[in-house]
């Protein structure tokens, strides 16, 4: 499949996502279990504004020139700023369009830590099928492009995960949680992602989520190993890995974008429903 694909079915999974939070919180239980969707429009957010800006500037670039990446985001958000972005990107961005460097605000975030959200892992699944043929490329531009808005080290070990788990699995790698972990770097991530190799595929993903999170902390750590297990857990199916996914609440269009853009680098949008793609937000997301 293609960098297009991934970027398709990101967009769709964090569509697919953020209609949840369009059901009265009374009714969302209900209605994953039935699996009945909501009707009208699915809104993608901030998860597919980033995408498409990352994807259009490696057709631009090649690689990722990290000053030409901060502008791109910036503007972006300039056009469109309400797209669900967090508090602490709304500065950031903000900050990039009054032509602070990049380097200086994001290192700045958070007394100096950098953030460690999931960010910069929500965008990246097609980088890693652009530069699929050369793993350690994937794990630097995906280092790379990520550096460029979380300084974090585990903001950084996110976005390598996902940038690595749909590498492997657009070149069918059969064992595809042990590919990521034998790219990510020692910390928290890749403790969570040690986990859920012990994880059995068949539990419950509302229990698997118990064990690694779900995004309610909105860290890479708390959202990127069980979003890696649920791309695992259905590797060649789509529909299912994102059922899987939202069944278990938390951060759902961010998990469900970095689900969709792991597995549709493997299956593109094939065996999606007529109606999803129907409802899912019109987003011209072609670079």
């Amino acid at each position: 499949m293609t960098v297009s694909d991934s970027l398709r079915g990101l967009a769709l999974g964090d569509a697919f996502g953020e209609q949840w939070f369009l059901f009265p919180s009374s009714e969302v239980d209900d209605a994953l279990a039935a699996r009945r969707v909501a009707g009208g429009t699915w809104p993608w957010t901030d998860d597919t504004a980033m995408a498409r800006v990352l994807v259009a500037h490696l057709h631009a670039h090649g690689t990722v020139d990290q000053d030409a990446l901060a502008m791109g985001f910036a503007l972006a958000y300039q056009a469109d700023p309400n797209r669900s972005y967090g508090g602490s990107m709304h500065r950031v961005l903000s900050a990039f369009l009054a032509g602070e460097d990049w380097r200086a605000v994001t290192s700045s975030q958070f007394d100096g830590q950098g953030s460690w959200g999931n960010g910069a892992a929500m965008r990246v699944a097609p980088l890693g099928v652009w530069f699929a043929d050369d793993l350690d490329a994937v794990v630097e531009q995906a280092r790379r492009q990520a550096l460029v808005t979380h300084a974090h080290p585990e903001a950084v070990a996110g976005a390598i995960a996902v940038a690595v788990a749909a590498a492997a699995n657009s070149l069918c790698t059969s064992d595809l949680l042990d590919a990521v972990l034998s790219r990510v770097p020692d910390g928290e991530v890749a403790t969570g992602l040690r986990r859920a190799t012990r994880l059995r595929p068949a539990l419950d993903p509302r229990h698997a989520a118990g064990t690694l999170g779900c995004g309610y902390r909105i860290s890479a750590a708390d959202t990127v190993p069980f979003a890696v297990w649920c791309a695992a857990r259905h590797p060649d199916d789509l529909v299912e890995a994102l059922w899987a996914t939202a069944s278990a609440g938390g951060d759902v269009d961010t998990t469900c974008a970095i689900v969709g853009g792991i597995v549709a680098a493997r299956t593109g949008l094939s065996g999606v429903p007529t109606a999803w793609l129907a409802s899912c937000e019109p987003s011209d997301i072609e670079p």
